[in-house]
């Protein structure tokens, strides 16, 4: 059972509309899905130069859209690549209310084009 105090979940969930918040297993994003009706996660790997040049769009989308955005290597997870069918990175996966509604995996994306895809999505 997670120990996480009221505030620090609060914190946590501010922190992935703030800027992206990095999750290291299938347990942090499960909890980080629970605490975001709305959210956006982003599956990269380490080296990945179209990932790091992902960082700052992702940064941007969250601000501008009041997005939570949530991080995670599925390497360090080996099931999550078999659950969300990760065959190429980066590959952002909109959430509403825990559930996967969208997948994008075309590479690099601009702040509009990614926006966009979440505006459609969201509804």
């Amino acid at each position: 059972m997670d120990n996480i105090n009221e505030n620090e979940t609060e914190s946590s969930v501010r922190a992935g509309v703030d800027r992206p918040i990095e999750l290291s297993d299938e347990a942090e994003l499960e909890a980080f899905l629970a605490r975001a009706d709305f959210a956006l996660v982003e599956f990269y790997t380490e080296g990945c130069g179209i990932c790091q040049s992902m960082e700052p769009v992702i940064g941007n989308v969250a601000k501008a859209l009041d997005i939570h955005v949530g991080l995670i290597n599925p390497r360090d997870d080996p099931p999550l690549i078999e659950r969300f069918d990760v065959r190429s990175v980066p590959l952002f996966v909109l959430f509403v209310d825990g559930e996967p509604v969208s997948r994008l995996a075309k590479g690099f994306v601009s702040s509009d084009e990614l926006t966009d895809w979440i505006n459609e999505h969201a509804n």
